[in-house]
C-alpha cells in the first residue's frame, strides 16, 4: 500500500490553513490538484527546527533509558523529548571561542559553514552524563554534559565547561570529513582523520584507563577511507574476548589491472588490544579487514558490484552475540548505476575473518591467499582464555611473540570475502527516482511469519517504508513498497535516522531539523477488509470492523477474527464472510468534478497500493462501461486521468479501478461535468453588464504585503488556463469571501470568549477592567 503523504513542517503560514476551502472550490470548479488539507488531520508526525530555525544536525543520539533524543549540530546539544521532539526540550549552546573562529577564518576557511562547532561525536557516558565533542571551528573539543534527571532539581542538562579538553582523535577537524565511534566501558573507538587538513586517516582509542592506540600510518590497513559506523558485537560470554567491527569503504590495493577500485569493508580489532611490547607499541595489534561483497548478474554475464556503502544498520536478534548486519550500497558503474540492500549474518564475517590471509608475493604477482605457515596465536585474535594454548595465559596483546605481531602487520587483509544473505541483494534499486541515504529495519511478527521492514531515507525527504517478502520453494525475492512518505515540506537529503521500538517511532534528521513519525497508522488503509488486506502491512491486520494495529495472540487466548495475508495479500480469501455488498469488504469513493472547456483536467485516483495496475472505465449511454482509450489528448499518469484538451463530448461519469493478485475494485467513481464559454460568462457577469477592470486582491486591499500573492495563482499558472483573467477573478473572489468569513468568524468568537469571561468575573467578584486578557487571545 502506499501513502503519498508530506507530512507537514511547523512553519506553515495561516494563508495556506485558511486556503483549504479555497482549494477545495478551486478542485471542484477547475478540476485541479488534489487539496492536501488531510495531511493536517494524520496527526501522524512532528517536527523541531529549534527556535533558531536551524539545527545544522551532525550526530543523534537515542536513549530509551531517559527518554530522550539529543541532538548534536552547530554550536548547539538539544535534548528532546521521544514522545513529543517539540516541546519540552533543553539545550546547551556550545559556540566556538572568538580566537577559534578568527583563526579558522585566516586559515581561509568559510566562516559560515566550517568556522563553528559542529558536534559531530556524542554518546552515553553514564547514567548522569554525555560525552560530546565538537569540531570547534577547525580546533576540535570534548566535553561531559550532565544529562539526568533528579527529583529535587527537575531535569538537568548543561555542559560542565571546566572540564572541556583538546578533541585531536576523538572528533575531526573538518565538520565534511566523516566518522564513525562508538563507546565501550568509558572507551571511545572511533575512525576518522586526525589532521587538519584530513589526510592521516586512523582508527583510535582514547579515554579510559587503556593508553592511546591507534592504526599504523600504512596504506595497507587504510586507504582514503569513508568510515559509515562502528559497533561493539561480542563473539562469546568471555568479555576478553569482545570486538568492535569498523564499517568503511576505500580504494583497494589488491584490485586487479592497475585501476584503483573501491572496495566495502568490515574491520574488526579486539576491545581489549593495547598493542605490542616491541613491536606495534601503542599501535593495534589485532585489526584484520575483509571485503563485503554485495552485487548482481550483469548483462553481459559479469558481476555488478556495489561497492560505494551509504549506511549500516545492526538488526538485533534474540541472540545478542548474532545480529543481522543490513548494508544500503549504492554504485556508479558504467554498466549499471543504482542501490541496493544487502543482509550479512555475523557467522559469515567470522568465517572470513578465520579464514585464509590475503597475500602477494610481489609486485608482479597475483593476490593469493597465504600457504605458509600462521603463527600461533593466530594473529587477529583477543588476548582471552578461548584463545590461549595449553598452560598459557595472555595477560595482553604486549605478551603476544613478535612473529605473531609482524605477520598481522603484513598481512591486515583476509583473502575471502563476506557474501550476503541468500547469495544476493534483499533489494535493489536502479530506476533513478531515488538516491537512497539512510536506512533502518525493524522485525515484526505477522499473523503467516516474522517480516522485516525496512525504513529507506533518500536525498529528497522521503522514507520508502518496504518489506522483503521470501518464497523458500522459488528461492525468489519480492518487494513491497508498503509506504511513501515526504517528511520534509521541502526536499531535503536525510543524514540520519533512529528507531524507537518501545514508542513505534522513527526519528528522521536532516540539517534543517528532525521528524517525528509514527511508522505505521492503520486506519490509513481505508475502511474496508479488502484494503487492509490488500495493504500487506505486517503493523496492520482487519479486526472485523476497521484496519487496526496487529498483536501476535499470546497463548491460550486466539483472536479468531484477525484477517492479514502478508506473503500473499489474497483479500477475498480473508475477506470472506465480511459480506461482498457491505462497505467494510469494500467501498468506492464519489466525486462530481467540473472541467472548462479546452483547458486541461486531471481525473485524481491513486489506489492506496503501489502494486496495483489502474483502469479507467467510462459509462456508456446504454449504461454500461468501457474501458477508456488514450491518445495525444488523453494521457494516464500516476496521478490519475489527464485530459490535456477537455471536450464537452468529455462530460460523463469515470471508474478508477484497481487490480491486484486476482482481485479488482472500483477506488473511484468521478461524474465529470464540462462547463462551456457562456456558462463561465454567466459566473462573472449579469446579463448586459460590461467586464469590469481587474481588482487588486483582498488582501491587498485589506493593507497586506503586496509581495504576498493568494495560493491559487501558483496553480492557474502551472495548469496554463486559455481564460486565465476571467478564472483568476472567480478564484479571487472566493478568496476574499473566505478570508472575510474567517475573520468574521475570529470576531465572533472573540466577542463570545470576552462576555463569557466577564460573566465569569462578575460572578466571582471582579471588575472586568482587571482582569487579564488570556494570552492565546491576545497572540490572536
Amino acid at each position: 500500500m502506499s501513502l503519498q503523504s508530506a507530512i507537514p513542517d511547523q512553519d506553515v503560514i495561516d494563508d495556506d490553513v485558511t486556503g483549504l476551502s479555497c482549494i477545495e472550490l478551486f478542485h471542484r470548479s477547475l478540476g485541479g490538484l488534489t487539496a492536501s488539507g488531510e495531511l493536517w488531520e494524520l496527526n501522524r508526525s512532528t517536527v523541531f527546527h529549534g527556535p533558531r530555525g536551524y539545527l545544522d544536525l551532525r550526530t543523534v543520539l537515542l536513549d530509551e533509558y531517559q527518554d530522550r533524543l539529543f541532538v548534536g549540530g552547530r554550536d548547539l546539544v538539544y535534548s528532546l523529548s521521544l514522545d513529543h521532539i517539540n516541546e519540552d526540550y533543553q539545550e546547551v549552546y556550545w559556540p566556538g571561542t572568538p580566537s577559534q573562529i578568527e583563526g579558522c577564518r585566516m586559515k581561509g576557511r568559510d566562516s559560515t559553514l566550517e568556522c563553528a562547532n559542529f558536534i559531530s561525536v556524542l554518546h552515553s557516558y553514564n547514567r548522569s552524563h554525555l560525552l560530546a565533542c565538537g569540531t570547534g571551528a577547525f580546533d576540535p573539543g570534548c566535553a561531559f554534559i550532565r544529562a539526568a534527571r533528579w527529583a529535587e532539581q527537575g531535569r538537568i542538562f548543561k555542559l560542565e565547561s571546566q572540564q572541556v579538553e583538546y578533541g585531536r582523535n576523538k572528533c575531526p577537524f573538518d565538520p565534511n570529513k566523516p566518522c564513525a565511534s562508538t563507546l565501550v566501558d568509558g572507551k571511545l573507538y572511533i575512525g576518522l582523520y586526525t589532521d587538519y587538513f584530513g589526510e592521516d586517516p586512523a582508527i583510535f582509542r582514547s579515554l579510559g584507563d587503556h593508553s592511546t592506540t591507534r592504526t599504523e600510518h600504512d596504506e595497507r590497513l587504510l586507504k582514503e577511507p569513508k568510515f559509515v559506523a562502528a559497533h561493539l558485537i561480542a563473539d562469546n560470554d568471555d568479555r576478553d574476548d569482545d570486538k568492535v567491527y569498523f564499517f568503511f569503504t576505500e580504494k583497494a590495493l589488491e584490485s586487479e589491472g592497475g585501476s584503483t577500485a573501491i572496495y566495502s569493508r568490515v574491520g574488526r580489532l579486539c576491545a581489549n588490544d593495547i598493542g605490542g611490547q616491541r613491536v606495534l607499541v601503542n599501535k593495534w595489534s589485532t585489526f584484520v579487514k575483509s571485503r563485503l561483497l554485495c552485487s548482481v548478474m550483469g548483462p553481459n554475464g559479469i558481476d555488478t558490484h556495489f561497492d560505494e556503502m551509504e549506511d549500516v544498520f545492526l538488526l538485533q536478534t534474540r541472540d545478542h552475540k548474532n545480529p543481522e548486519v543490513y548494508v544500503l550500497f549504492r554504485t556508479t558503474s558504467n554498466v549499471f548505476q543504482g542501490f541496493a540492500v544487502c543482509v550479512y549474518h555475523m557467522s559469515a564475517i567470522r568465517e572470513a575473518f578465520n579464514g585464509p590471509f590475503a597475500h602477494k608475493e610481489g609486485p608482479e604477482y597475483h593476490w593469493a591467499a597465504y600457504e605458509g605457515k600462521v603463527p600461533y596465536p593466530r594473529p587477529g585474535s583477543c588476548a582471552s582464555q578461548i584463545n590461549a594454548p595449553p598452560g598459557i595465559k595472555y595477560r595482553s596483546t604486549k605478551d603476544y611473540p613478535d612473529d605473531v605481531l609482524r605477520f598481522v602487520r603484513s598481512h591486515p587483509t583476509m583473502y575471502q570475502p563476506v557474501h550476503p544473505r541468500h547469495e544476493r541483494p534483499v533489494l535493489l534499486r536502479n530506476d533513478g527516482k531515488h538516491n537512497l541515504k539512510q536506512l533502518v529495519v525493524d522485525r515484526v511478527d505477522a499473523e503467516d511469519g516474522e517480516y522485516d521492514v525496512l525504513f529507506i531515507g533518500t536525498d529528497a525527504g522521503i522514507v520508502l517504508k518496504i518489506i522483503i517478502i521470501y518464497n523458500q520453494e522459488s528461492e525468489t525475492l519480492e518487494e513491497v513498497v508498503l509506504e511513501e512518505l515526504q517528511v520534509f515540506k521541502v526536499p531535503t537529503p536525510i543524514v540520519t535516522m533512529e528507531f524507537s521500538v518501545k514508542r513505534q517511532n522513527l526519528y528522521v534528521g536532516s540539517r534543517s531539523g528532525i521528524v517525528q513519525v509514527k511508522i505505521h497508522q492503520c486506519d490509513m488503509y481505508g475502511s474496508a477488509c479488502t484494503d487492509c488486506c490488500l495493504a500487506r502491512d505486517p503493523y496492520c491486520a482487519w479486526d472485523g470492523v476497521s484496519c487496526t494495529r496487529y498483536y501476535p495472540p499470546t497463548p491460550p487466548a486466539k483472536r479468531r477474527f484477525r484477517r492479514q495475508d502478508i506473503r500473499h495479500g489474497d483479500a477475498i480469501q480473508q475477506c470472506l464472510g465480511q459480506h461482498w455488498n457491505d462497505e467494510t469488504f469494500t467501498k468506492t469513493v464519489e466525486k462530481l468534478l467540473y472541467g472548462i472547456e479546452k483547458n486541461s483536467t486531471l481525473l485524481e485516483c491513486s489506489p492506496r497500493s503501489p502494486q496495483a495496475k489502474v483502469l479507467w472505465f467510462v459509462e456508456t449511454r446504454n449504461m454500461k462501461q468501457e474501458e477508456v482509450k488514450t491518445d495525444d489528448r488523453v494521457i494516464k499518469t500516476e496521478l490519475g486521468l489527464l485530459f490535456l484538451n477537455l471536450h464537452r463530448m468529455d462530460a460523463g461519469t469515470y471508474f478508477c479501478k484497481a487490480r491486484e493478485h486476482g482481485f479488482i475494485q472500483t477506488v473511484m467513481k468521478i461524474r465529470l461535468d464540462v462547463l462551456e464559454g457562456e456558462q463561465i460568462n454567466s459566473i462573472f457577469h449579469k446579463d448586459g453588464e460590461e467586464e469590469k477592470p481587474h481588482k487588486m486582491p483582498c488582501q491587498v486591499q485589506a493593507g497586506n504585503h503586496p509581495g504576498t500573492r493568494p495560493w491559487y495563482k501558483e496553480f492557474l499558472q502551472l495548469i496554463g488556463y486559455s481564460n486565465f483573467q476571467r478564472v483568476e477573478d472567480y478564484c479571487q473572489k472566493m478568496w476574499c469571501n473566505e478570508k472575510k468569513r474567517k475573520k468574521n468568524k475570529v470576531t465572533v468568537n472573540k466577542w463570545k470568549f470576552s462576555n463569557a469571561q466577564e460573566r465569569k468575573m462578575k460572578n466571582r467578584g471582579l471588575h472586568s477592567e482587571h482582569r487579564r486578557t488570556p494570552r492565546h487571545v491576545l497572540d490572536t
